[in-house]
C-alpha cells in the first residue's frame, strides 16, 4: 500500500523564495520551494513524494549520507552538507545543503557552493544590452509571454496595442506569426535571424527583420526567448545609406549656437524630410540667456539661423536665412509649443490657418507642402528657438516613430544650447575676473616703460590662470612677474589671484628672487593639499627685479621658459637661465641669474602659449619675429600687437593661453646719484647731515633740506649706534628723492609709539611723518633702509 503523504506548508509560506525542501521521516519529499524548482529545473509535481536521496548525484566532501532511510535528526540539530545534486538536464551542481532538524519534518537549505563568474558575465551582458537604446531588444518568457522590453522596442510600439503585440507580427513568408517562429523554440527548434514581419502604426507599413534565439540559464535549461530588431525600419536603412541618421553624434555638440542649427539642420534633411528651417530668438543669437518661461513665450522675435532643401535649393518665396519670422498665433500651435512638444500641421489646417494672409501663407508653407511638423528647442524652463520639418515630395505622412525621432534631436540640441550658454556665461565671467586681476595694459616708471597683453584661448577652452604684473619696489626698482597656473577656466583664475597677491606683497617687501619663488612654491603646496584634486594644482613663475641706478637685472625661474632680451644694436636671444622646478613641487632650491643690461634693452616675457608646444620650432620663432617687431622708435603696444597677432596655428598649438609682458630698460646716470661710507664713529653723523645737504643744494633741492638732514641724522646714527660697523649713505635723486643707509645688521627695525617718559624710540616715527615711503630691504649682507620723498 502506498505510503500517506503528509500534508506540507502551502507555496505562499516564507520559504518559498529560497531554494528549500521539506523532508518527512522517511526521506521523502512534502513541500518544494519554487526557488529550488529553479534550481534544479523540477517541479514539485515532480519531486514530492519522491525520495530526497534520488536527487543527490554522488556523496560530496564531508560527511556521506548513509543507504536506506535518512535516520531522523534530532530537534534542533542543524548541520551542512557538501553534495552534488542532479538538474533535470543532466547537469551537476554542487551545492551546500544546510539541515535543520525538526518534527514531523525536516527543512533541507540548498545554496550553490560557488557561484558562476560566467553566469555574472551573462546577466551584466543581459542589463547592458536592455538599457541600452540602440538595438530595440523583448524577453518571452517559455509560455510566450512578455516579460520586458527595452526603449528601443518601445518606440516601435504601435497606438492601442495590447501587451505581446510583437509576438502577433506576421511574416512575409510562410514562416507566420513570430509567435509560431518562438513557439517553435521553445519546442526544440532553431533560432531565425533575418526574418521579415510586417509592422502597422499609424496607417504606415514597414517590414521588420527580426532575430528570435533561445535564452537559456547556466545548466543549459531553456528560461525564454528573445526578439531583437536588425535594424528598425526601411528609413532607418536609407538614413544609414545616406550618412543622415538622426540621433548622430554631431548634434547638439558645439559650443557654438549657429552651429548646433546647422548640425540640426543637416541631421533632418534629407534623412526625414525635405525642408527644414532652425530659428533662434535675438537673445539667443546676441548671447543673451533666454528669459524663464513657457516655451512659447519668446521675449524677441525669432530669426532664420539654418536652413535645408533635399534639392540644395530653398524655395525663394519662403523666409530666407537671417530674416526675421512672422509671428502667428494659433491656439493649437501656441499650446503644443507650451508644453514643449513636437506639433503636426497638415497642409488643410495651414492654410486655414493663414487664409487670411496669402503673403504670410507664401513665407511659411512651401509649395506641395504635404505635412509638416513643428519642435521648440526647449530646456530648463527656457525657449532657445524652433524647428519646422516639412515634406513637399514624400507622400507617406510622418507618423510616431518620425514625431519621437524629431523631439530626440530637438531635446539634444537644447541640452546643447543650454551648454553653450553656460560656457558662455563662464568664460565671460573667468575673462572679466581675470582682467580685473591684471594690472594696467602699459606702465610707467624710471626704471623701464612696460606693455602687457593677455589673450585667453580659443575654441572650446575657457580662460586660463595666466599672468603678467609689473611692480614698483624700493629705490626706483621694478619687479616684472609672467606665470601659467595649471588649468582652465575660474579655479585657475581664481588661483591666479592668490599667486598674483603673494607675488605682490613679497616684492613690496623687498624679497629676492629666489626666496620670493621659494615661498611661492610653499603656498602652492599647501592649496594643493586643501584641493579636492591637487594634481590639477600647479604653476610656473618668472620673476625678475631691474636695478636702473646698477642696471642689473636679476632672474629666478620656477619651471617658466627664459626671457627674451634685445639690447641696442644686438639680436634677440633667450637668458641662460638655472630653471627650477616648477611651483609645487618643492625640495630644490632655486637659483638666481645676473646680467647687465644698457638703456634701451628690450625684455620679453611670456608664457607657453606664445610659442605653442613644440619646443624645437615655437623658441627661435618667437626670436625672430621679436627681431623684426622691436625697430628703433617704435612703441611697445605696437611690438606686443605685432607679436600677439602672428599666434602660430595649426598643430603644433591647440590653443593655450597667451600672456606677453614687454619690458624697455631706463637708467639713472651717475650725476643723479651720490654714495658716501662712515666709519663706526658717531662723530661721522654730523659729516654726513653736511653731506646730504650740500648735494641737494647742487641739485637745487633746496626745500627738502631740512627733512632729508633729520632722516639723515636719525638712520645714520641707529646704524653706528647698534650694529657697531659703519654705514654707507646713498641719495638718488629722480622723480622722488630716495634716501639709503646700509649697515651690516640683520636687525629688522619696527615703528613704535613711544611714551611721555620716554627718552627715546621716536626716530622711526618722525621719520615716517616726513616721508611718502619707508621701508626696509636684506641684502647679501646686512640691511639697507630707504626712505621716498616727493620732489615738486
Amino acid at each position: 500500500m502506498k505510503p500517506r503523504i503528509p500534508t506540507a506548508p502551502s507555496s505562499s509560506a516564507p520559504l518559498a523564495g529560497a531554494a528549500a525542501a521539506l523532508v518527512d521521516d522517511a526521506g521523502r519529499i512534502v513541500w518544494w520551494s519554487s526557488a529550488a524548482a529553479e534550481l534544479l529545473g523540477r517541479s514539485d509535481g515532480e519531486v514530492i513524494g519522491r525520495p530526497a536521496r534520488e536527487l543527490l548525484a554522488a556523496p560530496g566532501p564531508g560527511p556521506a549520507p548513509a543507504s536506506g532511510p535518512a535516520p531522523a535528526p534530532r530537534s534542533g540539530d542543524a548541520s551542512v552538507h557538501r553534495a552534488r545534486l542532479r538538474h533535470r538536464s543532466g547537469a551537476l551542481l554542487e551545492v551546500d545543503l544546510r539541515l535543520l532538524a525538526g518534527v514531523p519534518w525536516s527543512l533541507v537549505v540548498a545554496v550553490p557552493a560557488r557561484p558562476s563568474a560566467a553566469w555574472d558575465g551573462d546577466s551584466a551582458l543581459a542589463r547592458a544590452l536592455f538599457e541600452q537604446d540602440r538595438i530595440p531588444l523583448a524577453e518571452f518568457d517559455t509560455n510566450l509571454r512578455l516579460i520586458r522590453s527595452n526603449p528601443a522596442f518601445e518606440l516601435l510600439r504601435p497606438d492601442s496595442a495590447a501587451a505581446d503585440w510583437p509576438a502577433e507580427l506576421a511574416g512575409s513568408g510562410s514562416d507566420g506569426t513570430v509567435r509560431a517562429a518562438l513557439a517553435r523554440i521553445v519546442d526544440g527548434g532553431t533560432s531565425t535571424a533575418g526574418a521579415e514581419y510586417l509592422w502597422r502604426s499609424a496607417g504606415s507599413k514597414r517590414m521588420l527583420p527580426l532575430t528570435c534565439f533561445a535564452i537559456r540559464d547556466p545548466l543549459g535549461a531553456l528560461t525564454g526567448v528573445a526578439v531583437a530588431v536588425t535594424e528598425a525600419t526601411d528609413r532607418r536603412r536609407d538614413r544609414s545609406r545616406t550618412g543622415a541618421e538622426p540621433g548622430g553624434a554631431e548634434v547638439g555638440s558645439s559650443l557654438d549656437v549657429v552651429h548646433n542649427a546647422r548640425d540640426l539642420a543637416e541631421a533632418l534633411v534629407p534623412a526625414m524630410g525635405d525642408l527644414v528651417a532652425v530659428d533662434f530668438p535675438d537673445d539667443v543669437l546676441q548671447g543673451r540667456d533666454p528669459p524663464l518661461g513657457y516655451p512659447g513665450m519668446a521675449a524677441s522675435a525669432p530669426r532664420r539661423v539654418a536652413v535645408k532643401s533635399a534639392d540644395g535649393v530653398w524655395p525663394r518665396a519662403m523666409v530666407q536665412l537671417g530674416e526675421a519670422i512672422p509671428m502667428v498665433t494659433d491656439q493649437a500651435e501656441s499650446a503644443a509649443i507650451a508644453v514643449g512638444r513636437v506639433f503636426e500641421v497638415d497642409p488643410a489646417t495651414g492654410r486655414k490657418l493663414l487664409a487670411h494672409d496669402p503673403e504670410l501663407l507664401a513665407l511659411l508653407m512651401p509649395e506641395g507642402m504635404r505635412s509638416a511638423l513643428l519642435c521648440p528647442l526647449y530646456h530648463r524652463s527656457r525657449l532657445f528657438g524652433n524647428v519646422t520639418l516639412w515634406r513637399t515630395t514624400d507622400p507617406v505622412p510622418f507618423d510616431d516613430t518620425d514625431l519621437k525621432l524629431l523631439q530626440d534631436l530637438c531635446d539634444r540640441t537644447a541640452i546643447g544650447l543650454d551648454h553653450a550658454f553656460s560656457y558662455t556665461r563662464e568664460h565671460k565671467t573667468a575673462i572679466a575676473l581675470q582682467r580685473s586681476l591684471l594690472p594696467p595694459n602699459a606702465t610707467e616708471s624710471t626704471a623701464c616703460e612696460t606693455a602687457g597683453t593677455y589673450l585667453p584661448a580659443d575654441g572650446n577652452l575657457s580662460v586660463g590662470g595666466d599672468w603678467f604684473d609689473a611692480i614698483a619696489m624700493s629705490s626706483l626698482r621694478v619687479g616684472l612677474v609672467v606665470g601659467d597656473v595649471v588649468g582652465h577656466g575660474l579655479q585657475a583664475t581664481a588661483t591666479m589671484a592668490r599667486l598674483r597677491t603673494a607675488v605682490q606683497t613679497l616684492a613690496d617687501l623687498d624679497v629676492p628672487p629666489d626666496e620670493l619663488l621659494s615661498h611661492l612654491d610653499d603656498l602652492v603646496q599647501r592649496m594643493a593639499a586643501e584641493a579636492d584634486e591637487p594634481d590639477t594644482v600647479g604653476a610656473t613663475c618668472l620673476f625678475a627685479v631691474y636695478d636702473p641706478v646698477s642696471r642689473e637685472c636679476q632672474v629666478a625661474s620656477a619651471g617658466h621658459p627664459p626671457p627674451a632680451v634685445i639690447v641696442p644694436g644686438g639680436e634677440a636671444h633667450y637668458l641662460e637661465l638655472v630653471p627650477g622646478p616648477s611651483l609645487g613641487v618643492g625640495e630644490n632650491p632655486f637659483e638666481v641669474t645676473s646680467v647687465t643690461l644698457p638703456p634701451g634693452s628690450l625684455l620679453a616675457l611670456y608664457t607657453d602659449g606664445l610659442t605653442g608646444r613644440d619646443p624645437v620650432t615655437g623658441p627661435p620663432r618667437l626670436l625672430g619675429r621679436l627681431d623684426r617687431a622691436n625697430r628703433p622708435g617704435r612703441p611697445l603696444e605696437e611690438v606686443g600687437s605685432e607679436l600677439t597677432g602672428l599666434l602660430p596655428t595649426g598643430t603644433d598649438h591647440p590653443g593655450d593661453d597667451a600672456t606677453l609682458l614687454l619690458a624697455r630698460t631706463r637708467a639713472i646716470f651717475g650725476s643723479d646719484t651720490a654714495v658716501w661710507e662712515y666709519p663706526a664713529d658717531l662723530s661721522a653723523v654730523e659729516t654726513a647731515r653736511n653731506d646730504a645737504t650740500a648735494q641737494l643744494e647742487r641739485w637745487g633741492l633746496q626745500e627738502q633740506m631740512f627733512a632729508t638732514e633729520l632722516i639723515v641724522s636719525e638712520l645714520v646714527t641707529n646704524a653706528i649706534r647698534y650694529t657697531g660697523g659703519p654705514a654707507v649713505l646713498r641719495l638718488i635723486r629722480e622723480r622722488i628723492l630716495v634716501c639709503e643707509v646700509s649697515d651690516q645688521s640683520n636687525t629688522q627695525p619696527r615703528l613704535r609709539r613711544a611714551l611721555a617718559t620716554d627718552e627715546g624710540g621716536r626716530g622711526l616715527y618722525i621719520i615716517a611723518q616726513l616721508t611718502s615711503r619707508w621701508g626696509s630691504r636684506y641684502g647679501a649682507r646686512g640691511k639697507t633702509i630707504w626712505t621716498e620723498q616727493p620732489l615738486p
